[in-house]
């Protein structure tokens, strides 16, 4: 995985695994992959998985079944969606509005960019 210098490792690994649970590649109450394998997939020291992991585990997106592993927590989705969108709110909407601003793109273009992104993307066809 390409890592992004903007942000801590750990934190992407964390994006990595909520993405898995929206897109539903982990439904909820499934095993997630153990620290070893996710850190030999994404090529990371299993310290920062596990660091990823207790940041899930702290916002209840994931939970651990002592001796048998991690498992998506019921809820996560809900769980998965606010933690996403208060970063989004936080992070990202300031730039991509400053950058609206700046470039004098008209709201209906937008709006109209968005709904040929979601039908390109994520219309079953």
């Amino acid at each position: 995985m390409e890592f992004r210098e903007q942000q801590a490792i750990y934190l992407q690994i964390a994006e990595y695994v909520c993405e898995q649970i929206l897109l539903k590649q982990w439904p909820l109450n499934a095993k997630v992959l153990s620290i070893r394998d996710l850190a030999v997939m994404m090529e990371v020291n299993p310290n920062t998985v596990q660091r990823a992991y207790d940041f899930l585990q702290q916002r209840e997106i994931i939970v651990n079944k002592r001796g048998v592993g991690y498992f998506v927590a019921e809820g996560a989705i809900a769980k998965v969606i606010a933690l996403r969108r208060e970063q989004f709110i936080e992070h990202e909407l300031p730039v991509f509005f400053r950058n609206v601003y700046l470039l004098k793109m008209p709201l209906e273009e937008i709006q109209a960019r968005y709904n040929q992104f979601i039908d390109d993307n994520f219309k079953e066809k």
